[in-house]
């Protein structure tokens, strides 16, 4: 991935750590992350452009020449402006799932900036390289967030790379060296993974975010129903709990997606978790959270999962 894309930029290793909104995944994680070698993210959803600008900057002054990334999900009404903001930020890439843009990859090609779109099928998967995409990011069913599909990435990633000649990136529940021996055996250019990364000591979220994490077991993890028109993986919690009795939450629409059901806004629901309102917000996980126990830095995580790709060349 590094040679094919990001020549004469600095990837150590090919890791990106996931967008995560609302402001979960900010400059001084995407810094970090990037400064360590691996790709960093900002979460544009849920941001205004003057916010996302403010971030971008944060970001490359953290990253220290590091590869910056942006990710914007396609289904909020803001889409263009977000994407079009962080490629006037010369971002070293943007990646964009939850639905699926055409415009995206003229707008990159106009800016020489690579877009890399989120898949969950080989079809999909040929639809972005015919349109332009420098790479895709096979996600499957183990991820947190908003999922495309309920096929496990083992699964999905050898339908994709034998679909495609561009990078196939493997994300979904990937949260440890073995899972990255995993994922490379068959076939990843590299690695997404997110919620690890919420564990980290630069992720910007409450405290009691971080310990939901923390105490989350096995069985405490969920699928919810989204008003963007997707399941959702998440945490259980009050929230989640209430959702599933049918009791729609009291929280106003702010009329910021594309389409949206209306029972409840989730942007407004992830924000609320994200500042320690855990009862009255969505946190969304990947499947695997339950095997993550400590918080480190984000310089000693990837330190740890560097290992794999060591391994990865002696098999």
């Amino acid at each position: 991935m590094s040679n094919r894309i990001f020549k004469n930029l600095n990837l150590k290793y090919p890791i990106i750590q996931g967008g995560m909104a609302v402001r979960v995944s900010t400059a001084p994680l995407a810094g970090a992350v990037a400064s360590a070698g691996g790709v960093g993210v900002i979460a544009a959803t849920g941001m205004g452009i003057e916010e996302l600008r403010r971030e971008i900057k944060e970001a490359k002054k953290i990253a220290m020449n590091g590869i910056i990334g942006v990710n914007v999900m396609y289904a909020v009404r803001n889409f263009s402006v977000l994407v079009k903001t962080a490629l006037q930020e010369k971002v070293d890439l943007v990646i964009s799932g939850a639905g699926f843009s055409r415009d995206i990859f003229s707008w990159g090609k106009e800016a020489e900036i690579p877009i890399f779109t989120i898949v969950s099928s080989g079809r999909l998967a040929k639809i972005a390289e015919k349109y332009g995409a420098s790479a895709v990011i096979a996600e499957g069913s183990e991820a947190g967030g908003h999922l495309g599909t309920d096929r496990p990435t083992a699964e999905i990633l050898p339908e994709i790379k034998g679909a495609v000649k561009i990078p196939v990136i493997a994300a979904g529940g990937i949260t440890t060296s073995s899972d990255i021996v995993k994922m490379m055996g068959l076939g990843a250019d590299g690695i997404q993974m997110a919620t690890r990364f919420v564990l980290s000591k630069e992720c910007s979220v409450a405290e009691s975010f971080k310990n939901h994490y923390l105490n989350a077991r096995e069985e405490d993890i969920v699928i919810i129903k989204s008003p963007v028109g997707l399941p959702g993986r998440a945490i259980r919690n009050n929230f989640s709990e209430a959702l599933n009795r049918g009791e729609l939450p009291d929280i106003t629409c702010n009329n910021c997606l594309k389409a949206c059901s209306h029972e409840y806004c989730i942007l407004e629901a992830l924000e609320n978790s994200r500042l320690g309102n855990i009862d009255r917000g969505v946190v969304f996980s990947g499947q695997n959270v339950y095997k993550i126990k400590e918080i480190l830095p984000v310089k000693k995580i990837i330190h740890e999962l560097s290992g794999a790709f060591a391994e990865k060349a002696t098999i």
